[in-house]
């Protein structure tokens, strides 16, 4: 993680939009605080001018006791205005913070939100970035005012008695000296509960994202018992980091009673000495207590920036983790592609400990219909990602249509392919949103035609809004294979020039598959298509079978060809169909 230093100027580079703000905030402060240090003087003149039994200036008081009402009425008004202030510089910046968080997320490779839980991402997000608009706030709120309380009180101690002012200018800066080191002990302890707290976030949401698969394989109490261990780690890492930082209130306050003794002592040998008048002691004793809280509130302070900057640092983390590989400049729109793809000699791996794909060279002509068989874990899937280009190859390339896929933008090039993969996808909405993802301006008539085809239509005017029927997160109550239609329907609206069938009948009834795998076949129809199958049976009619073991393409060929070889894919086939 990156220096304190290094993340204060990070946060600063986000205030400098609410200039205006902190000026606006900086005044206020000092208003309220001047405004405030005034007080004691109005206090100690009514003393004075209560000298004895009968000898009481009332006339005097009135006028005293007038100020000291505009003046707290005054006060009072620039702290809610500084305030106001504070308020709006902290949750602007929170928000543009989160914002940047987001962007980042769009801009990140795939490998880091692989390789990082879910869980730990929305942690940062939301959970971090709240503990430091708590601290920020805070530091707005009590830091300003109370350094100009401390050089105000100093100032005007100074002019009542010097050396009264000195049993506290020497005494006070103790308090700092144990804020300061109980701070310094506390950083890592903070750190490791932010990391801690990430780590049971992302326990839950897997928890709570899979809770049918939890049930299912009876992994409750193991569950449990995770979730509670981490939750003990979490109590005792933030019982200790509470424990030290809570220290620094006491200690300071046993510093400023200490000061508080001493001014009283020599403030009462001042008066008696005439000196000091009864009215001026009392001032400095507020003094004193005015002088002596801001050590206390930015003591607090520097614990809760303390706990602000480590959970900035994780957000400033993820805002600067390396982005995805930037797109061509200027990059080439692909348009109206014909689906002519080639890969050459083509290397990838997702560690560079273990190589997955070496030294692959496929050719795709327009409009054939390409297979991808072959054990789990042989690269079927890794290939897709490569041909989206949600991983970039290592060495090697990937063209379409002549031109290296590097060269084109993101977008174009995706939008370019209709995926339905085994993992549906759908977002919260009607069923009419999910299926018009692909093409928005699409009319009713297309989205049944479409539902028609995919054998979806049926079933959606049985639902109770027909295709406005609203679906939470991920389907909500449809069945599996009920999405995965959906899904196909989605494709089947939108025909993009290629296409990738990654087990996209998995979930769906033999009977229903057939109709689909029909609509398939006229859809695939002058379309570059690749087809991840594991049930061998329904890429027969393939013109082209890869057949894909530990990175490498082993056969390839058509069908019967493949079987009349009687190698790795006769196999594979007859080992679905003997027993």
């Amino acid at each position: 993680m990156a220096s304190n230093a290094k993340i204060i100027r990070k946060i600063l580079h986000y205030l400098k939009a609410y200039r205006a703000f902190m000026l606006a905030s900086v005044f206020f402060a000092a208003l309220s605080a001047l405004l405030a240090l005034y007080l004691p003087v109005l206090t100690g003149n009514a003393v004075d001018l209560i000298v004895t039994k009968g000898k009481v200036d009332f006339a005097g008081l009135k006028l005293i006791f007038i100020q000291m009402a505009l003046l707290i009425a005054v006060t009072a008004l620039a702290q809610w205005i500084m305030n106001a202030c504070n308020n709006h510089i902290t949750y602007c910046t929170v928000r543009d913070i989160r914002v940047s968080a987001m962007r980042q997320i769009e801009r990140l490779p795939l490998s880091y939100l692989d390789s990082h839980p879910a869980g730990e991402t929305v942690s940062r997000i939301i959970a971090d970035v709240d503990q430091f608009a708590d601290g920020l706030l805070l530091g707005f709120t009590q830091f300003f005012t109370g350094v100009l309380t401390i050089f105000g009180t100093l100032f005007l101690m100074l002019a009542i008695h010097k050396w009264v002012a000195l049993v506290v200018i020497l005494l006070t800066p103790l308090s700092l000296f144990v804020a300061a080191f109980i701070a310094k002990n506390t950083s890592s302890l903070f750190r490791k509960q932010s990391e801690v707290r990430g780590v049971q976030t992302a326990i839950i949401d897997e928890m709570v994202g899979n809770e049918k698969l939890v049930q299912a394989f009876s992994y409750e109490e193991k569950a449990k018992a995770r979730f509670a261990e981490n939750n003990e780690d979490l109590r005792k890492i933030a019982l200790k980091a509470l424990f030290f930082s809570s220290t620094t209130n006491p200690g300071t306050r046993f510093v400023n009673n200490t000061v508080y003794a001493g001014v009283a002592l020599f403030g009462g040998w001042a008066v008696i000495r005439g000196t000091m008048s009864v009215g001026q002691l009392t001032a400095f004793l507020s003094y004193a207590n005015q002088f002596t809280k801001p050590f206390n509130e930015i003591s607090g302070v520097v614990t809760e920036l303390q706990n602000a900057i480590t959970c900035a640092g994780r957000v400033f983390e993820l805002i600067e983790a390396e982005p995805q590989v930037p797109e061509a400049q200027p990059a080439l729109e692909l348009k109206d592609a014909k689906g002519q793809v080639e890969i050459s000699h083509v290397d990838f791996s997702y560690t560079e400990e273990q190589q997955l794909i070496r030294d692959l060279s496929v050719s795709v002509q327009h409009g054939e219909r390409v297979a991808i068989v072959g054990p789990t874990g042989c690269g079927k899937t890794t290939l897709i990602n490569l041909l989206m280009r949600f991983y970039d190859v290592k060495a090697g390339s990937i063209t379409v249509d002549g031109t290296d896929i590097r060269d084109y933008t993101r977008h174009s090039l995706r939008t370019s392919y209709g995926m339905v993969l085994q993992e549906t996808w759908l977002k919260p909405g009607t069923i009419r949103e999910n299926i018009m993802l692909g093409k928005p301006d699409a009319t009713e008539e297309e989205v049944i035609r479409a539902a028609k085809l995919a054998h979806s239509h049926s079933f959606i005017v049985q639902l109770a809004d027909g295709y406005d029927t609203v679906i939470g997160e991920d389907g909500g109550m449809l069945s599996q294979g009920q999405k995965q239609l959906i899904c196909i329907t989605r494709i089947m609206l939108s025909l993009p020039p290629m296409l990738i069938l990654d087990e996209a009948t998995s979930s769906i009834d033999t009977r229903t598959e057939l109709k689909i795998q029909d609509a398939f076949a006229r859809m695939m129809k002058g379309r570059t298509s690749f087809i991840v199958a594991h049930r061998l049976s329904t890429i027969k009619e393939a013109d082209m079978i890869l057949v894909m073991k530990d990175g490498n393409i082993i056969e390839q060929g058509k069908h019967d060809a493949l079987l009349a070889q009687g190698g790795f894919y006769a196999k594979l086939y007859r080992s679905q169909y003997e027993f």
